[in-house]
């Protein structure tokens, strides 16, 4: 059973064509980070970078790809190399967004990801901005629209404050169509909750603790100025109303195969879940500690402490969710009081599919096959 590994870095592909916002988006998160770290890599097309002008000073760690998409690189050398960087402990980095060209193709970049060699790094999610009010006439354009919301993991349905209330509920239904399980949130500006793409560490950098005036704090002031809506709180505040947050506890460990199958058939909108699991006799030394993002799903095995109680504890996030159906759902999958000990064993074989392998030699391709299948659908 492989050993618990160092907390990774997750990595989020920010897709969407030409003026959906995704610069936009980017700058909300980065203006209400709250004490989150966060490395941007931006891949421009064109030799003038304006989108990385546009982030410039906004973040610690921004790195351009510059003059190209990513996508069409022979390899994913050059992005490794930009990943290694930003992995590295002296970057303190919490979270890592890729900017993709608007002419870019996310499944590819996706499998870039997925196929890289870096250990630090954890896949985020694709999260693939459209506008609203050209939905129509960007999709007439590129066709190919179809086939990228066919693989996001959540879509933004940006720019919704430019169209009425019910051709906003048509191109909302339109697109949750395209995008199949993905969630599917309204925003306006860009703004949404960051906590729907990573969590907040909450931890401030030292100068903001000691009460000075961040330039995040400029910022968010700025933008409240422009809007005049914040009455002081500022828009996050009312951002989570755009998506759900379930909760679940159990103090009985999950029966592996019925966990498994939940998992599997998880509904539409249910964007990630996250927490640990305890599997009980299916592995009495470990807790699994669990990351899913749209298709993409990981376990890793983490040793429980002594005198730790042995708690299932995940939390679901998604949008149009029904959490009632969730909850009961979960509470299905509690292992029976005297479960037999080799089906169990037997069973554990699910979960452990999706526990990463120490890197072996030969090993690298097929984990990295595997995680491709799991997590993305051709």
């Amino acid at each position: 059973m492989p050993p618990p590994r160092t907390p990774q870095i997750p990595v989020v592909v920010l897709a969407g064509f030409l003026g959906s916002g995704k610069t936009t988006l980017l700058n909300h998160l980065l203006r209400n980070r709250a004490g989150t770290r966060i490395g941007v890599i931006v891949n421009d097309f064109g030799a003038i970078e304006i989108d990385a002008m546009t982030v410039s000073g906004q973040v610690g760690s921004t790195v351009s790809l510059g003059n190209g998409c990513l996508c069409c690189a022979v390899d994913a050398s050059e992005l490794d190399t930009f990943l290694e960087t930003l992995t590295r402990p002296s970057a303190r980095l919490d979270v890592i967004v890729i900017e993709a060209s608007g002419l870019a193709e996310p499944q590819e970049l996706v499998r870039m990801l997925l196929a890289s060699d870096n250990p630090h790094i954890l896949y985020g999610g694709l999260v693939e901005v459209v506008d609203a009010a050209e939905f129509d006439a960007t999709r007439q354009r590129h066709p190919e629209l179809d086939r990228h919301l066919a693989v996001a993991d959540l879509v933004v349905l940006n720019k919704t404050d430019r169209v009425g209330e019910d051709e906003r509920e048509r191109l909302r239904a339109t697109v949750a169509e395209l995008s199949g399980p993905a969630a599917v949130i309204s925003a306006e500006h860009g703004r949404i909750d960051p906590e729907l793409l990573f969590d907040p560490a909450l931890r401030p950098d030292g100068e903001e603790m000691a009460g000075q005036l961040s330039f995040e704090d400029l910022l968010r002031q700025e933008e409240c100025d422009e809007h005049e809506e914040c009455d002081g709180h500022g828009h996050a505040d009312h951002l989570h109303a755009a998506y759900e947050s379930v909760d679940f506890t159990a103090d009985v460990p999950m029966d592996p195969r019925r966990f498994m199958a939940f998992l599997d058939s998880r509904p539409e909108g249910l964007y990630r879940i996250k927490g640990f699991v305890d599997f009980g006799a299916g592995d009495r030394d470990n807790s699994y500690a669990l990351h899913a993002v749209g298709r993409f799903l990981r376990f890793v095995p983490r040793p429980w402490a002594r005198g730790e109680q042995r708690l299932t504890q995940l939390v679901m996030i998604g949008a149009g969710i029904d959490a009632d159906a969730l909850t009961a759902g979960l509470a299905a999958c509690r292992a029976e009081p005297e479960p037999d000990a080799a089906d169990t064993e037997r069973a554990m074989w699910g979960v452990l599919r999706y526990v990463p392998e120490p890197a072996r030699e030969g090993d690298a391709e097929a984990d990295a096959a595997d995680v491709q299948e799991a997590a993305v659908e051709a």
